[in-house]
């Protein structure tokens, strides 16, 4: 008589979110038993009004459904391509909103939540994890989000180091490099200094007369603000002030804060010193990206963008996101994940969703989906190499556990912020890639931009498609 092989261990996923809910099934897409850890009812949050699993606690939009002009578009496509669950609800669950897709939010979580119930391999528990799991849990996901349990983000912080968890995001606006008027601007560190890894010429700066700087002092005081969520608090402290704060508290605040001009020469008009001046630092390994160096606000999207576009410079810039400043639980991930989203002190503890610096609902389910499935293929013992760079899974991917870069003239401080799927994430174009208008000849100006656009999309998606057709192969769910 054969002796059958034993059923393997389950893999525990925490957290049934967004992230969680999407790791648990592409788990069992491969077959394998999972048990998802959900507090609720157990434990409530704050935010969460009910206890069904992919509960939306803020917009019902999963944004741009563009997959030719948008990374938002195009990582939608790419989960559609992975079998993605949260996709599949949301298609399943639309309401009318443009190019965007937005979804009865009820219906929604219901759906998510009865594919979850109906899945054998997936048993649910309604409990709270307080601590770090413990280790004949040897394959677990932790994706409790950016509302994670005091007693679990606590032992996360005690396995990681008191400085690797930020529990309030400060965000700068980050802004697409191209965009930037660099007959304006131009590149200097303050004093010329060479910091590791530097040049000397490491910043952007943006320079300001006194009357642009009386007038940018004045849209900021009049700006319109967005105000704490109840359960949020008002996390102010010096260290993160936003910049309308700044400015209420003094005229002459900023430029002698984030805005001083000293140690800095205007390679354009070397003769006349700024009054002002707002530099932007290099986000991104690429260099695509540049933020706003001490521009942390409370301001409005919509007045964010019409006020930082006074800045000289800046009069045509595209923002890859806008500032914020809000709860947000979330690992300094570049720091403390490998490639595969897991823990480098403590192999088979993996990290999905918000927690590990992405934002946005597609963008928690996409570190959902990876992983799962990188867990799934530990499970197997079988080597599974994370998407290509090219495609948006594989972009913000790299952003979460490598593409970031630290601040020269400040190391060690945290500078890794989370963010959502954008082009600048992404590798530049190959020659060639962007394909002639009709009747030959170039684009030009925004025809370029969205040839540049189209050119990115169509080559991510074609990559991802491969990386996913040489990878395992994942089982159909039951109709």
């Amino acid at each position: 008589m054969t002796k059958s092989n034993p059923s393997p261990s389950p893999i525990h996923v925490i957290g049934g979110g967004l992230a969680g809910s999407e790791a648990a099934w592409q788990i069992a897409r491969r077959g394998l038993p999972v048990v998802l850890h959900e507090m609720r009812p157990v434990r409530g949050t704050d935010a969460h009004k009910t206890d069904s699993l992919a509960e939306l606690v803020c917009s019902n939009s999963f944004r741009s459904d563009d997959a030719e002009n948008n990374a938002v578009g195009v990582i939608h496509a790419e989960m559609r391509l992975a079998g993605s669950l949260i996709m599949a609800c949301a298609d399943k669950n639309q309401v009318p909103a443009g190019g965007a897709l937005a979804v009865d939010r009820e219906g929604f979580a219901r759906a998510v939540t009865d594919a979850i119930e109906a899945e054998p391999l997936i048993e649910i528990a309604r409990e709270e994890i307080t601590g770090l799991p413990p280790h004949d849990w040897d394959q677990t996901i932790i994706a409790t989000g950016p509302l994670t349990a005091p007693g679990l983000a606590e032992a996360i912080s005690a396995e990681t180091g008191q400085d690797a968890l930020a529990f309030f995001d400060a965000i700068a606006p980050i802004i697409y490099t191209e965009s930037i008027d660099m007959s304006v601007c131009w590149f200097q560190s303050r004093y010329d200094k060479v910091g590791p890894g530097g040049t000397g010429k490491d910043y952007i700066n943006c320079p300001m007369d006194k009357d642009q700087y009386d007038a940018f002092v004045d849209a900021l005081i009049a700006g319109d603000t967005t105000g704490f969520k109840e359960w949020e608090g008002t996390p102010y402290f010096d260290g993160c002030l936003p910049i309308e704060i700044m400015a209420e508290r003094g005229r002459e605040t900023l430029r002698h804060g984030p805005m001083k001009p000293m140690g800095l020469t205007n390679a354009h008009k070397p003769d006349i010193k700024a009054y002002a001046v707002v530099q932007l630092r290099q986000d991104n390994a690429l260099g695509t990206l540049y933020n706003m160096v001490g521009f942390q606000t409370k301001l409005k999207y919509g007045a964010q963008a019409e006020i930082f576009r006074l800045i000289p410079g800046l009069e045509n810039a595209e923002f890859a996101r806008l500032g914020g400043l809000h709860r947000n639980t979330y690992l300094n991930s570049p720091r403390l994940l490998d490639g595969t989203l897991q823990l480098k002190s403590r192999p088979g503890l993996r990290f999905a969703g918000q927690i590990t610096g992405c934002e946005g609902y597609v963008e928690s389910s996409a570190m959902g989906l990876l992983a799962g499935r990188f867990a799934a293929a530990d499970r197997l013992g079988e080597a599974l190499a994370p998407p290509p760079l090219t495609s948006a899974f594989g972009a913000l991917l790299n952003h979460i556990t490598g593409g970031h870069i630290e601040s020269n003239d400040e190391p060690g401080k945290r500078s890794f912020q989370p963010m959502n799927v954008n082009f600048g994430l992404f590798p530049p174009l190959e020659p060639g890639a962007i394909l002639r208008p009709e009747g030959g000849g170039r684009f030009r100006g925004k025809d370029k931009a969205k040839a540049k656009k189209q050119a990115m999309a169509r080559r991510a998606l074609t990559d991802f498609a491969a990386w996913l057709e040489e990878g395992p192969a994942i089982r159909q769910a039951a109709e």
